[in-house]
């Protein structure tokens, strides 16, 4: 079993995928938009260039995602996206770049239980959690 992030976005999920991938060193293993699906004919003109999904990978992990209709989007809310890193220094910069433009939570500070430890939110709405144990 493997379970993943599925992440939801309001017409940003190309624009957040690259982001991430540039972010964590990953690669975008499959995206299509709704114009480009066999769904095409149903979908209203102003979403023919939304992602209807799309794959990313970073190491052994998956992450993925798609735009939610207007009707059908809610911000998230009730949970984060951990992140695990080797180090402190790997984790202040992937913290640093994750919430530029978003918001901080707690900032990334050395705690009891981790040589580095921060929590906020993306540009795109997204919560993480980045944990560093040395």
């Amino acid at each position: 079993m493997d379970i993943s992030p599925y992440l939801n976005f309001k017409g940003e999920c190309a624009e957040a995928f690259q982001f991430y991938a540039e972010t964590f060193g990953g690669q975008i293993t499959f995206m299509q938009t709704h114009g480009d699906s066999p769904m095409k004919d149903s979908v209203p003109p102003d979403w023919q260039d939304k992602i209807m999904h799309a794959t990313l990978k970073v190491g052994d992990k998956i992450v993925m995602g798609s735009d939610a209709p207007p009707e059908r989007y809610t911000a998230p809310r009730g949970f984060f996206v951990s992140v695990a890193l080797p180090s402190a220094t790997d984790g202040e910069r992937i913290f640093n770049a994750l919430t530029e433009g978003g918001t901080v939570e707690l900032p990334f500070q050395k705690t009891f239980w981790a040589a580095g430890f921060g929590m906020g939110s993306d540009r795109f709405g997204i919560p993480w959690m980045v944990n560093c144990e040395s």
